[in-house]
């Protein structure tokens, strides 16, 4: 998955796993780690520029609907590679294994699995429009954040599914606004089914991180505020979708103060 550079074939062959194989077996974390590459393999058609640097997006032009299609079907494709790096890296290391593998790997192959499909829709409309995924430049911002919270579980589900993924639900439903005010209603409708399933991932990442956190004896939302502190490379900027957290069972207490 993590080696294969066709964005099409990676979402394929993230369809095409089996939670049934994933039982905890004796399988060395050590073993497992030194097949992760520390950058996913990308298609040399990818041109990958400075956050800052990718195309703008003006909403009134379908070149401008096309370029925020092309940028979140790039966020899908990450957050594909995020879900299954975080199988690879995590899943038999503790304090996830070995109590918990089995469950760790089902709930992130879900998620996986999710975002290969959205990333798939996007690219079906893209293509119907004369557009391809790598036609457009794109930042590899995202997956700085994953390599920056590779050495612990709690820092990766606090960067991952609980900063980059909840601002996702932040900013998804005024973009599903602006496509249906400028009568798209095609890529409202692909937007809107990617925000309901990435409520669920949400989710995940919150019920892994307390859980993690049970286990180290940590209070969550502090050493949430604290990761976000030392391994995020922004702030946490409202506006905050408080239902839609609230919905994936994050409190407001992990990121607001009022």
């Amino acid at each position: 998955m993590l080696q294969e550079p066709d964005p099409q074939t990676k979402a394929r062959l993230a369809l095409a796993f089996s939670d049934q194989p994933m039982q905890p077996n004796c399988v060395s974390a050590s073993r497992i780690a030194q097949h992760i590459p520390k950058i996913p393999a990308r298609s040399t058609h990818i041109q990958i520029v400075a956050p800052g640097h990718a195309p703008k997006r003006k909403w009134g032009s379908e070149t401008g609907r096309l370029a925020l299609l092309h940028a979140v079907a790039h966020i899908e494709v990450n957050a594909m590679d995020l879900a299954f790096d975080m199988i690879a890296r995590f899943a038999f290391c503790t304090p996830i294994a070995p109590d918990w593998s089995l469950e760790f790997c089902q709930d992130w192959l879900r998620v996986g699995q999710e975002e290969a499909q959205h990333f798939l829709l996007l690219s079906g409309i893209m293509q119907e429009r004369g557009m391809e995924y790598g036609d457009l430049a794109v930042h590899g911002g995202m997956w700085d954040a994953a390599t920056a919270t590779n050495d612990r579980v709690d820092a990766r589900l606090a960067i991952a599914p609980m900063v980059l993924e909840a601002r996702g639900l932040d900013v998804t439903p005024p973009m599903i606004a602006r496509l249906k005010t400028a009568k798209d209603q095609i890529a409202a409708e692909a937007l809107q089914t990617i925000y309901d399933e990435e409520i669920g991932h949400v989710a995940i990442g919150v019920k892994w991180f307390e859980r993690v956190c049970a286990v180290l004896g940590l209070e969550p939302e502090a050493h949430f505020r604290q990761l976000v502190a030392q391994r995020f490379t922004s702030t946490l900027r409202p506006p905050f979708n408080t239902e839609a957290r609230d919905q994936a069972g994050m409190a407001k207490s992990y990121y607001s103060e009022s």
